[in-house]
């Protein structure tokens, strides 16, 4: 996996820069654009966060060096110091807010509305400061985490904005979990964005991008914290885990008769399960040119922004490789439906090898909120030897993917933040295959290990949760592991593992799945030594197969077999991702609790 997720003994090679490029005048005039965009998207932080303010007075500081490192600069008040406490990181949550105006005078209950405030401000002016170097020359490596770090940042100064809107309105489960989203992916965003820097060699682009990032994450992450104690949902990580407050306590709806939760419309509930030939299609992609358009990125352009009824964009039969193809944030409720797995095809060869970040891969990527794809097979043919190279990326809230094959090798699917649900898919891959920190359920999947490279592991999933107030994880739920049949013969020189700890505070969930005998019986893999291993959480619930025997696994701390169905039903779909409230209008059929 990408962003420093190699080791030695799976023979990943090193990454490699190429010479600098000189910036041509497409890519100047790509960055002016981008600039125009970025100062509007500044103003309207600044609005935002001055109209949610209720009459605080906002005022844009410069960044303060050495925030993390030389202590307690002011005297804090004693709502600050409580407030701050309950953090990660306490000498800079007291160092941001007594800077901040009206954070003296404020109550804890007003902090949590100052602190996210007071963090948007400093994404926002973090953004418009690293969009100066724009047009800067810039290697193949370089130029894509740039690129990845404006993406990121745009992402999560509107994830901010939605949750300084939403902090004064979280009496209800949903939109308490809404602000626990968007926060927690604010983080991934910061940690991305940072990750895609670790292998760029140093020089001015690097320097000006970690000064302007400097302390973001560790603000995101006290921004969680503060909302997080401040809740009256309970621990919100949905399991019990060391060193966390209290079970999750609250109920949720119960879901129709017919399965479905209720996070989707009656509508979008019958599009996922109507024949092509009846569903009135508003956009028709056509290789032959029979459709509305012939490529999709040209669906996609034309597809309104931020729309707030479902847009169908059909994809007849062909294979179709496009240069970029992105489902923008402000490209909402667009459904992709093809004509079936194998049939519509959208491929692409993009690795870390051709010196892109791992983000940068994606053959299709979406971060648009509403996301669905149908039918649909998406690939990645760079092949084992090109390292990571992401089939499909999904940052998208509320997104469904539904009977799709995702087909790669390293890094397959990358499940990147947010609310993520798949059904009936079909992930083919080596090592990492399943990857990100999404909170997202795959249910009755299938995951097929691959024949990898000399001397590699499979691992399927590596999960990235690095703060233990993120309400992410993958849960893995009634699938099947199973092995193609190139493995098939030569299993046993190629042990496949569960899933290895990416990230200090990974957490992934086996529950109800058949396993097949190419599983190695201790089940998972160290990332390195004992990294994570006492604060991971690793679960099985009531697997089965030849592979499911747990008499064997790893001892480590943060493993365990659960026993408990109250625990194991923390990582369904109606508790974990909150299907309840947004899954039955998508059509896709799909179980709210334990049950088959």
């Amino acid at each position: 996996m990408g962003y420093g997720r190699l080791k030695s003994s799976e023979s990943i090679g090193s990454f490699r820069s190429q010479p600098e490029a000189p910036t041509t005048s497409t890519s100047k005039n790509k960055g002016n654009r981008r600039l125009i965009i970025i100062v509007g998207i500044l103003a309207f932080v600044l609005l935002v966060a001055a109209v949610a303010s209720a009459g605080l007075v906002i005022i844009l500081r410069p960044k303060s060096t050495g925030e993390s490192v030389h202590g307690i600069r002011g005297k804090p008040t004693q709502s600050i110091s409580k407030t701050c406490s309950k953090t990660r990181y306490p000498d800079l949550c007291v160092n941001s807010l007594v800077d901040f105006p009206g954070a003296l005078d404020a109550g804890e209950r007003d902090l949590v509305h100052i602190s996210v405030n007071m963090t948007l401000q400093r994404v926002g002016k973090a953004l418009y400061d690293v969009s100066d170097i724009a047009n800067l020359q810039m290697d193949t490596l370089v130029r894509s985490a740039y690129e990845d770090c404006l993406e990121l940042l745009e992402e999560s100064v509107d994830q901010l904005a939605r949750s300084l809107a939403s902090v004064e309105q979280t009496g209800a489960v949903g939109s308490t979990q809404d602000v626990i989203t968007w926060l927690s992916s604010a983080l991934t965003n910061q940690d991305t964005c940072a990750d895609g820097f670790d292998d760029v060699s140093a020089g001015n682009v690097k320097d000006h991008m970690e000064e302007n990032l400097k302390d973001l994450s560790e603000l995101v992450s006290n921004c969680l914290a503060i909302f997080s104690y401040s809740s009256d949902d309970g621990d919100f990580s949905g399991v019990p885990i060391q060193n966390r407050r209290r079970l999750m306590e609250s109920d949720f709806p119960a879901t129709e008769s017919n399965g479905f939760p209720t996070w989707l419309t009656g509508r979008e509930r019958k599009l996922l399960q109507m024949p092509v030939p009846v569903m009135q299609a508003d956009i028709v992609v056509s290789k032959d040119g029979n459709g509305t358009y012939k490529k999709i990125s040209d669906a996609i352009k034309a597809a309104p922004e931020k729309s707030s009824r479902r847009i169908i964009i059909y994809v007849m039969a062909g294979r179709y490789e496009e240069k970029t193809l992105k489902v923008g944030r402000k490209k909402t409720n667009l459904m992709f439906v093809g004509d079936g797995k194998g049939k519509t095809v959208i491929t692409g060869g993009k690795s870390v090898y051709d010196n892109y970040t791992t983000f940068h891969t994606a053959s299709f990527a979406a971060t648009g909120a509403g996301f669905i794809a149908r039918d649909i097979t998406f690939e990645n043919y760079a092949g084992p030897e090109k390292h990571q190279a992401v089939a499909l990326r999904v940052g998208a809230d509320h997104s469904v993917v539904y009977r799709c094959n995702i087909i790669g090798y390293q890094d397959t699917l990358y499940v990147h933040s947010q609310r993520q649900f798949y059904r009936e898919c079909d992930v083919y891959g080596t090592v990492d295959f399943v990857f990100g920190n999404a909170a997202v359920v795959l249910q009755n999947c299938s995951f097929y290990a691959r024949k990898p490279m000399v001397q590699q592991k499979n691992t399927i999933t590596a999960q990235n949760r690095k703060d233990p107030n993120q309400n992410t994880g993958i849960s893995i739920h009634n699938c099947r592991i199973l092995c193609t049949s190139d493995l098939e013969s030569v299993k046993s020189d190629y042990p496949t593992y569960l899933g290895r700890p990416w990230k200090m505070y990974s957490r992934t969930v086996y529950m109800m799945s058949y396993m097949g005998d190419h599983i190695h019986p201790r089940g998972w893999l160290e990332w390195n030594a004992t990294f994570a291993l006492d604060t991971l959480y690793y679960g099985e619930y009531m697997n089965y197969g030849p592979g499911g025997a747990v008499g064997r696994r790893v001892g480590w701390p943060g493993y365990r077999v659960i026993e408990s169905e109250e625990e194991a039903s923390k990582f369904t779909v109606a508790k974990f991702i909150y299907g309840s409230s947004w899954l039955p209008g998508t059509g896709v059929a799909f179980v709210a609790g334990l049950s088959l």
